[in-house]
């Protein structure tokens, strides 16, 4: 029977461990990320990952840094057939990467060669794009830049977010290694070297990338919103205060008003202009030290001193 060590964390990698073990491989171990505090309260919470292994009674390891720690010369000394990684968090050393005599493999959530790097689902969205997919790839110390294996295709669709797109890439990406696994142990699997002229890069979310910039245009906005929706969220400023903008919906518009005027207040929803002939309407946002509300309960309560002509910075 192969041995296989899986390492991930979120709930993207979830599905993947299921598979694994409900297919009859001997996962032997899986590797995730630590407890992290989550919240305002600061609650440690194990990664969704831990607790799935649990569920399934696989024995779990957590280093903080694993090329420095113990638990890197535990997983080397189990003498795995093969390592499966999908969104583990963190970069493999050399020397676990030439550990497997069936090599070490990835789930990564992008077309590659483009969008390596961290965050390509959001990015995808982000950058507009109608179609991104899952690629099943062998790992090499370079990021993201080993052979490809197999991929498959999922359209971008103006109702998906980046939750929304998590979901549909971890149910195919889950498919996608089903049916290579089988080639892969054989050693029959494909072994297809990226293109280098074709790569794109989709590091970690920065502050800078969440600040809505009302000058471009409305469709850029919707997609930056829908793309950092449900996190890390898009903000903009309002009178010197951040304003979570979670939601919104393009909107046609010919006012000639600045970008970032609040052109029109309606009952649940705020028109906002961008720059060019376009705008949006925000349906959900949360203003500095509340909740996050509807526009609805947001004009009602605390927005209720907004006005027709208040301009976001």
């Amino acid at each position: 029977m192969t041995k296989i060590v899986f390492m991930g964390t979120p709930d993207f990698s979830v599905p993947v461990l299921t598979m694994l073990h409900e297919e009859g491989f001997d996962v032997i171990a899986v590797v995730t990320q630590p407890d992290r505090p989550v919240g305002r309260k600061r609650v440690l919470t194990a990664p969704p990952v831990k607790e799935e292994a649990i569920r399934l009674g696989l024995p779990v390891l957590q280093p903080e840094k694993l090329r420095t720690s113990e638990e890197l010369t535990k997983i080397i000394d189990m003498k795995p057939d093969l390592i499966v990684t999908a969104a583990y968090g963190q970069i493999l050393p050399k020397e676990l990467l030439e550990t497997p005599r069936l090599g070490c493999i990835n789930v990564h959530a992008s077309l590659l060669p483009k969008y390596r790097g961290g965050a390509p689902i959001h990015q995808a969205i982000i950058d507009g794009e109608t179609e991104t997919g899952v690629t099943i790839m062998y790992m090499v110390e370079k990021l993201d830049a080993g052979d490809i294996i197999s991929q498959t295709r999922v359209p971008i669709t103006d109702a998906d977010n980046t939750g929304i797109l998590f979901e549909k890439l971890s149910v195919a990406g889950t498919e996608l290694l089903k049916e290579t696994l089988p080639s892969i142990i054989a050693g029959t699997n494909e072994r297809i070297p990226q293109d280098e002229r074709y790569v794109s890069f989709a590091g970690n979310i920065t502050r800078e990338q969440e600040r809505i910039d009302w000058t471009t245009s409305g469709n850029s906005i919707f997609n930056q919103i829908r793309g950092l929706y449900p996190w890390p969220g898009a903000y903009t400023v309002f009178q010197g205060e951040n304003v979570k903008v979670w939601k919104a919906d393009k909107f046609e518009s010919t006012s000639d008003a600045l970008p970032g005027t609040i052109i029109q207040l309606l009952k649940d929803r705020l028109i906002v202009k961008t720059g060019n002939d376009s705008s949006i309407a925000i349906t959900e946002l949360q203003p500095a030290g509340k909740k996050r509300m509807s526009a609805e309960e947001f004009l009602n309560g605390v927005g209720a001193k907004w006005n027709e002509g208040d301009r976001f910075e």
